[in-house]
């Protein structure tokens, strides 16, 4: 269940309390640069070989990349409406990759800030956008404004991934049905509320085969990754560093398990284990999300009484937490005296609002204190906790970035689709870890029930690579820092910077040691000599 929207604040101007749920950038208009693709001509053809691969079923192979995808030109202009400084363009790309003549050609939105200082420019800084389906357009100038000495040395670039916003999007259902879906109490495991969840996830399923069933098989990481080796070759760049956090871990993984040959450089932030599948990964999340809430947020919003009076210890800010709850489930709280659709806390929202502020201690946990706080005495709270309660628990996943999210983590690797198997395993982490165990059944029904088949595998093993830098938070809730030592492991080579602590995001949060590290790394190359802990300091 991993659906982290956080948008990182050393890669974005956003500030507003809670950066942790700010409300999901959806489709955004680009301005009308875009790659104009040149006459194909006779001549050679590009072969993009995938170096290491490996799967049950089917594997990433070489792919040869006609001429006229390559000769593309990309119509660089300025782009302020996405963000101040940038430049946006677009580009062609095939369908299916390893199919480059058969269907419709996608369109995927790409940006960039160039090197503030020319003379000392190292090359180019790609960035991917986590998720899946977040947006990639915005992060370059943020990374530029937040790292300058980064964004002097390099012109860092990103993109809107295939699916996502500007890009050629995919979305299945409206926000209403959307809503719908995660409307009521996910812990309620009575037989009929089992089957409502079943039913809920079979319909999603069926509407994404049904609007996009042309599109849906090659929305996935292999096929992102292929996409950005074509920006690298627009660019005009034999070589390339990256940084990616969160899911942009698995694509920045994926990418140099492919191209090898085209990495200079390259730092994961918060670490998906990319060594197997997304069902695996999954499986771990509910135990991390119970662990950030008990022994972090709820231990700080105890020690923190004084201020938000939720709790003396963390089992009594527990038991007011889940006696709230608990009045939601019987007597749901409009937010705008039922002006809106979609702005009533139910326990499910509830929830989503408590799990997307925990990726963030230094934001996300005193924009979640008060709104709880206002809850409390809804009647009476003032305009300032109303707007912070509608930010934290008035708006959860947007349709696009759902469709995406689903497109990619079904249908990159393998799913089990045994309902049955499905339905006891999240009864189980209903009652051993509720927060995120509860919604386990709506999320793996969902891939169950998915209609296409898992796409190509990528092998992770480091073979062919430069050393990887890789840093995670040891509670962080949604790329747990077990995954993530699984993941070092898997990728031979790499140095891992450990911070504790369990923000979702390491890089730019504050953490002067692992800022330098990064920094250092990305400027000279150097990487620490043997895996690093960066202490971190405590939440206030």
């Amino acid at each position: 269940m991993f659906e982290s929207r956080k948008p990182r604040r050393a890669l974005s101007a956003a500030s507003l309390v809670p950066a942790a749920v700010a409300v999901v950038i959806a489709a955004t208009a680009l301005p009308a640069g875009s790659a104009t693709a040149a006459p194909r001509a006779a001549g050679t053809s590009h072969t993009a070989e995938a170096s290491h691969t490996g799967g049950p079923s089917h594997t990433a192979a070489a792919v040869t990349v006609p001429e006229r995808y390559t000769a593309q030109k990309l119509a660089w202009k300025p782009c302020p409406e996405v963000a101040p400084g940038l430049e946006c363009a677009q580009m062609t790309v095939p369908r299916d990759w390893h199919a480059p003549d058969a269907g419709k050609d996608l369109t995927i939105a790409v940006s960039r800030v160039k090197a503030s200082d020319p003379a000392h420019r190292r090359g180019v800084l790609m960035m991917a956008a986590g998720g899946p389906g977040g947006s990639g357009l915005r992060r370059p100038a943020g990374l530029a404004r937040s790292a300058p000495s980064i964004g002097a040395a390099y012109d860092v670039v990103s993109f809107d991934q295939r699916g996502v916003g500007a890009s050629t999007p995919v979305q299945c259902q409206t926000q209403e049905e959307l809503d719908a879906f995660f409307a009521g109490d996910f812990r309620d495991r009575s037989p009929e509320a089992v089957q409502r969840v079943l039913t809920n996830s079979r319909k999603l399923a069926e509407a994404c085969g049904a609007r996009h069933g042309d599109l849906l098989p090659y929305i996935t990481t292999e096929q992102t990754v292929r996409d950005m080796d074509l920006l690298r070759t627009l660019l005009g760049e034999r070589k390339i560093s990256y940084y990616g956090a969160s899911y942009a871990t698995m694509v920045g993984a994926y990418y140099a398990s492919v191209f090898p040959q085209h990495v200079e450089r390259a730092v994961l932030d918060s670490n998906i284990a990319f060594d197997g599948t997304w069902e695996d990964f999954e499986k771990g999340q509910p135990k991390s999300f119970q662990r950030r809430f008990e022994q972090d947020f709820l231990p700080w919003l105890a020690k923190n009484d004084a201020t938000y009076h939720y709790g003396k210890t963390a089992a009594e800010a527990k038991a007011t937490w889940e006696r709230r709850r608990s009045a939601l489930h019987d007597r749901p709280l409009s937010l705008d005296g039922g002006k809106t659709k979609g702005r009533t806390v139910d326990p499910n929202r509830f929830d989503s609002g408590t799990i997307q502020a925990i990726y963030d201690s230094q934001q996300g946990f005193p924009g979640l204190a008060t709104a709880l706080v206002a809850l409390e005495h809804w009647d009476s709270a003032t305009a300032a906790e109303r707007q912070i309660t509608d930010k934290v628990f008035g708006a959860y996943l947007s349709p696009n970035f759902f469709a995406e999210f689903l497109s990619v983590t079904c249908a990159d690797t393998p799913w089990t689709r045994d309902t049955g198997y499905w339905v006891r395993r999240s009864a189980e982490d209903t009652a051993k870890y509720p927060l995120i165990g509860a919604r386990e059944l709506a999320f793996s029904a969902t891939c169950a029930a998915w209609p296409t088949s898992p796409g190509p595998r990528v092998k992770i093993t480091g073979k062919g690579m430069p050393p990887v830098l890789m840093l995670n938070s040891l509670h962080d809730p949604a790329t747990y820092y077990e995954g993530a030592q699984r993941a070092h492991r898997a990728l031979r080579g790499s140095r891992l910077v450990t911070v504790p602590g369990g923000d979702h995001g390491v890089y730019g949060d504050g953490n002067a040691c692992a800022d330098g590290i990064v920094n250092k790394y990305l400027l000279s190359g150097e990487l620490p000599a043997r895996d690093v802990t960066c202490e971190a300091a405590p939440a206030e």
